[in-house]
């Protein structure tokens, strides 16, 4: 399978949110509530990433005929509760016929290529426990720094916080 990563441009925003809202149904099916997940709107998600794009550090990955399989979104740490990690992974997400072909790295090598161009050399990404992507990130060196209490739909989860000290030594 080929498959093109490029920049995200406005106009991929409705392909994007096709990907956010059933990559969250098919990885979060048991974990966060059915009603929380069935609530998730295309509509909205669209408006949210015609809003997201344009500030950049977004790019998407397409399959053979061009439909969006997958995206990813970076930029500088957000939280500001890790002083040692400047940058931030803040998603990957990726259809589910499509994870485990080297998408994610794929996605995940322009977000990496900016934070060092931007001269931030580590990086953080948070993820659900229950998430079994956590694997791909230990995969690539991240190492479990914390864990944050969070609500999603009324349910309470742990978020696993991991890092890369050294974004530059990255396999990707």
């Amino acid at each position: 399978m080929i498959v093109k990563v490029r920049k995200a441009v406005v106009e991929d925003a409705k392909g994007m949110a096709k990907v956010h809202v059933d990559s969250w149904r098919t990885t979060y099916a048991g974990v966060v509530p059915d009603e929380y997940l069935n609530n998730l709107s295309y509509d909205e998600r669209e408006n949210m990433w015609k809003q997201a794009t344009p500030r950049g550090g977004v790019y998407v990955a397409e399959n053979n005929e061009g439909e969006i399989v997958g995206f990813a979104t970076g930029g500088p740490e957000r939280s500001g509760k890790y002083p040692d990690y400047k940058g931030e992974l803040y998603a990957i997400y990726i259809l589910k016929d499509y994870q485990r072909q080297g998408i994610g790295k794929a996605l995940m090598k322009p977000i990496v290529e900016g934070l060092i161009r931007d001269n931030l050399t580590n990086m953080v990404v948070l993820v659900l426990e229950d998430n079994p992507s956590k694997h791909f990130y230990e995969a690539t060196g991240a190492k479990l720094l914390d864990t944050e209490d969070i609500e999603i739909g009324g349910k309470k989860l742990i978020e696993l916080v991991y890092g890369w000290d050294d974004i530059r030594s990255i396999n990707l």
